[in-house]
């Protein structure tokens, strides 16, 4: 067994037995194979197989499991085992076993320190992450565990001097290390927990990025602490509508569902704005059961922006789920008129579940198939996960077969459903 290996094949999914499959295989009651998998070098089978073993109090078989892969020396097999240890009441164990790693730093420091943390060793924590805090992630993690150590103060000191006076970075290759606006939103979240609000409120105001996967630290600080007035302008000049939505979910999560449409309807009315918020609003107005105006707000932006593949592929979903597909079909057949007859495969594809949902799956299918695309592997795909939905598994996997390279992942599936296990293996490990 070699890390080199261990690491491509986990990292890339190839040539072995992914989780999903493993948390099939388990489910379908597959248990021998995963275990024989586990012996044999797959990585995934041997991490869920050692869990379910300490789940049944089989301590010492589980660490047997892992030993090999622990003995290569990559850092996830460490990992799964230190966290078995600490789950087990064995944190001693655990910190000895992941020292080592943590002098490379990276993810390993950042477990290490979590795990110091959690068991008493939050000042080690501190001093070793603190060495580190050029690395945004041990950074967070030096923010996360500073309260529970009473170095509140030296930290923000450290991320103090990471913002320099009147520079703020506009592009992620800007500053070297942890950038300014990073720093900026650690200190904030060092100043909230002190109570120290409105400084936060102030430091996040000066950042140049606000938002981050989806979030904005600003809007949410506010929201925590019921400065919904606040928030409710910021809302108006934050133009990525993250903030809007935060608005929208306090007052949802208050009971003014109205108040939380506004909150969206107001932001949408900005150029371009219902582009960034028409998906959330329309989640919003299917929750509470308007699953109509949620179509036509889905509608009104394709109308307004173009037929955007993922605009219409929302419209015709919510057509799908809400008893509407004869709806949906009638607007693709008009966009399809508009451009002139031609359908590409991104938007048949959508027509495919809208005609299976009229009660008219063969006629689904044979429409794909005679699509001028549908030869191509992703309409097999597209076809076959049609036939399993309506238990049509062994034709799934006909029309998959044609193209199993490029459908190693989805006839895996089908294979072990069926039963096929062994033919289901030998495919993912043949990529």
């Amino acid at each position: 067994m070699d890390a080199a290996d261990l690491d491509y094949r986990a990292r890339t999914l190839s040539g072995c037995i992914p989780p999903l499959m493993v948390s099939r295989l388990l489910e379908l009651g597959h248990d021998k194979e995963v275990e024989f998998q586990a012996g044999r070098g797959e990585w995934f089978c041997a991490r869920e197989w050692a869990r379910l073993l300490g789940d049944r109090g089989r301590q010492a078989e589980a660490l047997e499991v892992l030993a090999p892969y622990v003995a290569t020396g990559w850092w996830p097999a460490a990992r799964t085992q230190a966290e078995l240890l600490e789950g087990w009441g064995r944190a001693e164990e655990a910190i000895a076993l992941a020292r080592p790693y943590a002098q490379t730093g990276g993810p390993p420091l950042e477990y290490l320190a979590r795990l110091l943390a959690r068991h008493g060793g939050a000042d080690e924590a501190v001093r070793r992450l603190s060495a580190g805090i050029e690395d945004w992630v041990l950074a967070t993690a030096l923010v996360d565990i500073a309260g529970e150590a009473g170095r509140d103060e030296d930290v923000a000191a450290l991320l103090a001097a990471r913002v320099p006076e009147g520079h703020r970075c506009d592009s992620p290759w800007c500053c070297r290390g942890l950038d300014p606006d990073t720093a900026i939103g650690l200190l904030a979240a060092i100043r909230e927990r002190q109570d120290r609000v409105d400084e936060a409120i102030a430091l996040l105001r000066t950042r140049n990025v606000t938002s981050v996967n989806n979030h904005d630290q600003l809007a949410d600080l506010l929201a925590r602490h019921d400065r919904i007035e606040e928030l409710r302008a910021y809302a108006a000049s934050e133009h990525h509508g993250h903030a809007a939505q935060c608005l929208a979910d306090v007052l949802e999560e208050r009971g003014d569902v109205e108040g939380a449409i506004a909150a969206y309807r107001t932001f949408g009315d900005s150029p371009e704005g219902m582009w960034n918020v028409a998906v959330p609003l329309a989640r919003l107005l299917v929750r509470h059961g308007r699953s109509d105006e949620a179509i036509e707000v889905m509608h009104t932006l394709a109308d307004q922006v173009g037929a955007e593949d993922w605009i219409v592929d929302t419209l015709c979903t919510l057509y799908a789920d809400h008893g509407r597909a004869q709806d949906g079909l009638a607007y693709l057949d008009a966009l399809k008129a508009r451009r002139g007859g031609e359908e590409e495969w991104d938007f048949f594809r959508m027509r495919l579940r809208l005609t299976a949902e009229c009660g008219l799956l063969d006629e689904a299918i044979e429409q794909a198939w005679a699509h001028p695309e549908g030869d191509a592997w992703y309409a097999a795909w597209a076809i076959s996960d049609l036939l399993a939905e309506t238990g049509r598994t062994e034709e799934a996997v006909a029309a998959l077969e044609p193209h199993a390279p490029a459908n190693i992942g989805p006839l895996a599936g089908h294979l072990i459903d069926l039963g096929r296990v062994k033919d289901a293996v030998a495919l993912l490990q043949s990529r």
